[in-house]
Formats: C-alpha cells, sequence, structure tokens
C-alpha cells in the first residue's frame, strides 16, 4: 500500500556523509522531505528543530552512536519512527541494551539497498504526522 508522502520529514544520520547524502537523495527524489546530520550529537539537535517524522540512522559513529541518538530524539518526540542501519557485530548489543531500557528500533542490515529503505518506510502501517 503506497503512503502519502507529503509532510513527511526524515531525518537521515550517517558518519559517512557519502551514505548520508546519498540517502537523503534517494528520499527526498520520492517524495520525502529529508535532510542528513553527520553525527549523533548533530541529530539530536536537528531534531530538535525539524520534529521529523522519521528517523533513519546508522547505529555505529563516533561520539554519540546511533541508539543513543535514537532514545534522546525518541524522548523528545515519541511518536518518531525509528529505522537504525548497521553492518557491525556490536550492534546487537547496542540494542540489547536499549531494550532492556524499555526502547525497540527496527534495524536494517548494512549496506542498505535504498529499494529496501523505501519498501520498509511503505510498509508502515502508520507514520506519525
Amino acid at each position: 500500500m503506497p503512503i502519502d508522502k507529503l509532510g513527511i520529514r526524515v531525518l537521515v544520520v550517517d558518519d559517512e556523509r557519502l551514505i548520508a547524502d546519498t540517502l537523503a537523495l534517494i528520499l527526498n527524489k520520492s517524495g520525502f522531505e529529508t535532510v542528513a546530520a553527520y553525527s549523533g550529537a548533530k541529530a539530536v539537535e536537528l531534531a530538535e528543530v525539524l520534529k521529523p517524522n522519521v528517523l533513519i540512522s546508522d547505529v555505529i559513529m563516533e561520539g554519540m552512536n546511533g541508539v543513543e541518538a535514537a532514545i534522546r530524539i525518541s524522548a523528545s518526540l515519541p511518536g518518531c519512527r525509528v529505522i537504525l542501519f548497521s553492518g557491525n557485530a556490536a550492534t546487537e548489543d547496542l540494542l540489547h541494551g536499549a531494550e532492556v531500557k524499555g526502547h525497540r528500533f527496527e534495524l536494517i542490515g548494512k549496506p542498505i539497498h535504498p529499494r529496501v529503505l523505501l519498501d520498509r518506510l511503505a510498509r508502515s502501517p502508520s507514520i506519525p504526522a
């Protein structure tokens, strides 16, 4: 079922700028309002202003990792859908630690194919307004 993308704000986070910028470009061309950030700390800062409906973040980043950023953003924007992606084995421990604290996030393996991401967004029964 296609989703109405009008007005859906997406924050894409990856410390590899090429990945963040490429995903943001693909999502923008697919009709989403998308902004890229290059660190967990910057994502938290931008989320306060942008109020994204969806956060798509790499997990393993220098400084604040994607799980920490997702927890902070979810605290201030409880309706924000969080999709994490990673190709690192350490991700399981970080996600388990978040689950123990009551946080559950979607996970996609890295490298992420844009079609997989778009399909995942389209399968969402509800993207908050």
